[in-house]
This record gives C-alpha cells, structure tokens and sequence, in this order.
C-alpha cells in the first residue's frame, strides 16, 4: 500500500491506531503484530493469529519510525502489536533535546 500523510491505520490485532505523518513514495505493508494494518473508515479488519515474537505494544502519542527515517507514524491509541514496515519493526522516536535556557 502507499502511505499518504494524514491517513489513520488500525491494528487488526488490537485497538491501536496510528496517522501517517511523514510517508515514503514507495510501496509498503505496514503491520502490526505481524498481521496488516487496515483503513477503518473503509476497510474490513483482516483476519488471523498475531505473531507471538511482535508484541511489543505501542505507546500513545509516541512516533515511530523507519531506520533510514522516511516514514513516521504517531500512535493515537495504544495496543500490544509491534509496527513493522516491509517485516522490519520501527523504532521508537528519540525526543528532540530542548534548548538551553541561559
């Protein structure tokens, strides 16, 4: 599928759901749990067993992203699902130091 900025995903897993704020031009499958993530407004929850080794779970209001840093993801709602793209799992946002006050 293409991720485009401002679109919402939910988890098939669980409640999770996470809105794409920054997007690749490439095609990906965006998972959590192992099992895909789907549009809620328009699509049907897939069907299937989540995978014991991707239950990392998701934090609200945390960004995940891909290593190379090329698509971002902000968790609206938490769950226990691991978000991967393309079956490599994203990693935790670091947070942006704050300027120094002197």
């Amino acid at each position: 599928m293409k991720l485009t900025v401002g679109n919402t995903f939910a988890s098939a897993v669980d409640g999770a759901t996470v809105i794409v704020v920054r997007a690749s031009d490439t095609d990906v499958e965006l998972t959590s749990g192992g099992l895909p993530m789907y549009d809620p407004k328009s699509d049907k929850a897939p069907q299937g067993e989540p995978d014991a080794s991707q239950l990392e779970g998701v934090q609200i209001g945390k960004r995940y992203v891909t290593e190379a840093d090329d698509v971002e993801l902000l968790a609206t709602k938490p769950g226990k699902g691991t978000l991967a793209i393309d079956g490599v799992a994203l990693r935790l946002r670091d947070a942006k130091p704050l300027p120094a006050s002197d």
